[in-house]
């Protein structure tokens, strides 16, 4: 399995902080979906099985990603439970809205958690982590493209099917949905997903959307 370069011990340090704050995540999936645990009846909160996705990804897509970008993939939906998603109205406005609120809040409490470190990341750092998280330059910068890149494959990898069976998720929608997934990655995070090894339904549904 590729793997990322050991973070510098500071990184490090931040990196389990932002653990720290995943595992509070109230809802939690089967350790069995996430592939580090160690008991088939154990759970792991569902904040930190999505960390770890990234961190899986991001391997595969940058496996020499910088101690920034690693870190800011790592807290990609950091506290993301404290706004549900139907706390905004259930349109596409309604949906954007919450996205834009989700990444602004992001931002702005990894930079408060990151500047509690004793010492805390460089100022420089710390800026940088959070303009990655808010997606900041995404069509002239590399590294958030990269980013976006790896968010698109957790959801082939991990959310895909269960997405797919969404009661208010017809097969248009999903092909949608794909084909707007598709539109944001590079060519390089492209290459990767038809690589992916996804279940008999999610082969068939990206390849109607690869065919609209």
């Amino acid at each position: 399995m590729t793997t990322l370069p050991d973070l510098p011990a500071s990184f490090a340090a931040a990196l389990k902080l932002v653990d720290d704050a995943h595992a509070e995540d109230p809802k939690a999936i089967p350790s069995a979906a996430d592939g580090d645990g160690d008991s088939e009846n154990a759970k792991v909160p569902n904040e930190l099985h999505y960390a770890r996705k990234m961190t899986r990804w991001l391997a595969v897509r940058c496996p020499d990603a910088s101690p920034t970008l690693q870190l800011a993939c790592r807290a990609q939906h950091f506290r993301r439970w404290e706004i549900p998603r139907d706390s905004f109205p259930m349109t596409r406005a309604g949906y954007l809205t919450w996205r834009a609120k989700q990444k602004t809040q992001a931002a702005e409490k990894i930079k408060i958690l990151l500047s509690s470190l004793s010492p805390p990341l460089p100022a420089e750092a710390i800026g940088r982590v959070a303009a990655l998280m808010r997606k900041e330059n995404l069509a002239a910068d590399t590294e958030t493209q990269v980013l976006e890149d790896v968010a698109c494959l957790v959801f082939l990898d991990d959310q895909l099917d269960d997405f797919e069976k969404r009661d208010d998720v017809d097969e248009d929608k999903m092909v949608g949905i794909l084909r707007k997934t598709w539109a944001k990655m590079s060519l390089r995070g492209r290459e990767i997903a038809l690589g992916m090894r996804l279940s008999e339904r999610g082969q068939t549904l990206v390849g109607k959307a690869l065919a609209g």
